[in-house]
């Protein structure tokens, strides 16, 4: 499966990147670039990362997300992850990076709107 990435503002003036698929050595820097992309064209009060439909992330989709963090901090900008699937979930849990991106807790597909 492919990476798709779409953006959009939130009510509250963040922006919302969120990621579609799998985030792995073949796309992961295109994390990176969504973030730097908002960053330039302003400058966003937050941005979170919607990982709901993250489907498989490895190390160095992991990597990447830490560096979008960075970059965003560099910039005075706060990044969080928001709604991660369980498997992005466990990934964070298991790196020890949920503190970094805020402690988010998984997306729950049971819960309906």
């Amino acid at each position: 499966m492919t990476l798709s990435i779409t953006t959009s503002t939130l009510a509250d003036g963040a922006v919302e990147v969120s990621p579609r698929g799998e985030i792995d050595v073949e796309n992961a820097y295109e994390i990176r670039e969504a973030v730097a992309a908002q960053l330039s064209s302003g400058s966003p009060a937050r941005i979170e990362l919607n990982m709901r439909h993250v489907t498989f992330i490895d190390s160095v989709g992991i990597s990447a997300l830490v560096a979008a963090f960075q970059l965003a901090g560099v910039s005075g900008v706060k990044l969080v992850v928001t709604r991660p699937s369980r498997f992005a979930h466990r990934q964070l849990w298991v790196t020890g990076l949920l503190g970094l991106f805020g402690n988010p807790q998984p997306f729950d597909e049971t819960v309906t709107a």
